[in-house]
C-alpha cells in the first residue's frame, strides 16, 4: 500500500487558503488600517501558543546538546541552499552583478565550504544577501496588501504570502519530498532541523521584544512591514516613523490599533529588538535586523 505522504508546499498552500478565507470574514470596521485585525490576533495566540508549548522547548534543547561549531555548520549550511533563490531573485530583480556574487558564494560553500558548511565566501568578502520572491513582486509593482498573520508561518501579507509559494518553488528540498517517501521523511526532517536552529538563534532576542514592547501585536506588525519595506525598496525608504512608539502604546481596546506603512532604515537596523530575518523564522517573534542588500 503507498504510503502517504504531506509535502511542505501542500501545507503552505493550505494555511494560506485556510487564512485567506476566514480573514475575508474577520474584517472589522474599528481596525480601517488593518481590516484583518480579529483574525490576526486569534492567529498570533495560535502561532505563540504554539511556540510556547512546542517550538521553544524543542529550540532550548538543542541549544543545549549542540556544540557552538554544529550550530553554525547547521545555520551555513540551509543558508547555502537559501543562496539558490536568492540567485534566481536577484535575476528577476536585474541585479546581475550582484546575482553573480550569490551564484559565486553558493558555488564556493558548496565546494571549499563542505556542502556549505562553512561560509567560506564570507571569509573572502562575498556577503550575505536578502532576497526573495516577495521582494520580486514588489519591485515589479505588486501591493503588499493588508497586513496578515499566517498560522505555523507568522506575520505576512497577501504579496508575500505568495511570494513564500515561489520560495518554496525554488527550494531544491520541496523537490526532494517527491523522490519516494524515504526522502519526503528526510525533507520533513531537515525543515524541523532549520525551524529549531533559526527559533534557537532567536532565544535572547525574544526576551527583548516581551519586556520591552507593551502592544507586542503592534510591535511585530510594524517591525515587519519595516523590515519588508526596507528590503523591497533596497533600504530607499521615507523617515517618517519610529519603532519607539511601540514600545509604549498599550494594546488597543476600542479604539483602532495604531499602525504605519513607512519604514526608517536607521529605526529598522538600529531598534532594541532586531533579530535575524524574521522571514526565516516561521513563527516571527521578533523584529529582524536589515542584511546586507
Amino acid at each position: 500500500m503507498p504510503t502517504a505522504t504531506i509535502s511542505k508546499p501542500s501545507i503552505l498552500l493550505g494555511s494560506i487558503a485556510m487564512a485567506l478565507a476566514l480573514a475575508g470574514c474577520a474584517a472589522s470596521p474599528q481596525h480601517a488600517d488593518d481590516p484583518w485585525y480579529s483574525w490576526n490576533r486569534g492567529t498570533q495566540s495560535f502561532n505563540d501558543q504554539l511556540d510556547k508549548f512546542i517550538l521553544k522547548p524543542l529550540a532550548q534543547g538543542y541549544e543545549w546538546v549542540t556544540p557552538s561549531f554544529v550550530d553554525h555548520g547547521v545555520t551555513n549550511l540551509f543558508s547555502n541552499i537559501n543562496d539558490i533563490g536568492v540567485t534566481v531573485n536577484d535575476m528577476l530583480q536585474f541585479k546581475m552583478l550582484q546575482s553573480g556574487m550569490d551564484m559565486s558564494r553558493f558555488i564556493i560553500n558548496t565546494t571549499a565550504g563542505v556542502g556549505g558548511l562553512v561560509d567560506v565566501a564570507d571569509m573572502v568578502d562575498l556577503p550575505k544577501h536578502n532576497e526573495d520572491f516577495g521582494q520580486t513582486l514588489g519591485y515589479w509593482g505588486v501591493p503588499s496588501g493588508p497586513y496578515l498573520v499566517l498560522p505555523i508561518f507568522g506575520s505576512s501579507n497577501p504579496r508575500d504570502t505568495l511570494g513564500r509559494v515561489g520560495d518554496a518553488l525554488l527550494n531544491p528540498l520541496t523537490y526532494v519530498s517527491f523522490i519516494s517517501p524515504t526522502a519526503s521523511a528526510a525533507a520533513a526532517g531537515s525543515k524541523v532541523v532549520e525551524v529549531t536552529d533559526t527559533r534557537a538563534d532567536l532565544l535572547g532576542t525574544e526576551k527583548v521584544v516581551n519586556e520591552a514592547a507593551v502592544n507586542r501585536y503592534d510591535f511585530l506588525k510594524n517591525a515587519y512591514k519595516q523590515r519588508r519595506d526596507y528590503l523591497v525598496n533596497d533600504g530607499n525608504v521615507a523617515d517618517d516613523l519610529d519603532l519607539d512608539e511601540n514600545f509604549n502604546t498599550p494594546p488597543p481596546s476600542s479604539s483602532p490599533a495604531k499602525t504605519s506603512t513607512e519604514t526608517s532604515p536607521t529605526t529598522a537596523t538600529t531598534a532594541p529588538a532586531s533579530a535575524p530575518d524574521s522571514s526565516h523564522h516561521m513563527l516571527n517573534l521578533s523584529a529582524p535586523e536589515a542584511e546586507t542588500k
